[in-house]
């Protein structure tokens, strides 16, 4: 009896771990990893040029020091708001670039931005 109970908890051990090892793991994202992001103001009165390290994980884009909130999807598309203003582009291997804008003290303001991954 106690071998059977022993086969069983044998059993069912190694069920467990040939589904465990089974599953997936979680699934990077192409674009994860941590990116420096250079914004350039091509029109209005905010900073002329700023650089940033922000963090992509499993598509969503967050940063230090600033509410930056978004995504990058398996295809680079790139969606991301920061202190109000607005960007969006394209990744594609280990660089991007896309267009922004937002306002600086009520004045319009907009430009572009260029990203590498580090």
């Amino acid at each position: 009896m106690r071998s059977n109970r022993i086969s069983k908890l044998f059993l069912t051990s190694f069920l467990a771990i040939a589904a465990f090892a089974a599953a997936p793991a979680a699934a990077q994202q192409p674009y994860d990893g941590l990116w420096q992001v250079t914004v350039v103001t091509k029109t209005g009165s905010c900073d002329a040029r700023t650089a940033s390290t922000v963090t992509v994980s499993d598509g969503k884009v967050t940063g230090s020091g600033a509410p930056v909130s978004g995504t990058v999807s398996s295809g680079g598309l790139v969606r991301v708001s920061i202190n109000g203003a607005y960007a969006n582009g394209q990744l594609s291997g280990n660089s991007g670039s896309g267009k922004w804008n937002g306002a600086s003290a009520g004045v319009p303001c907009s430009g572009r931005w260029e990203a590498s991954r580090q």
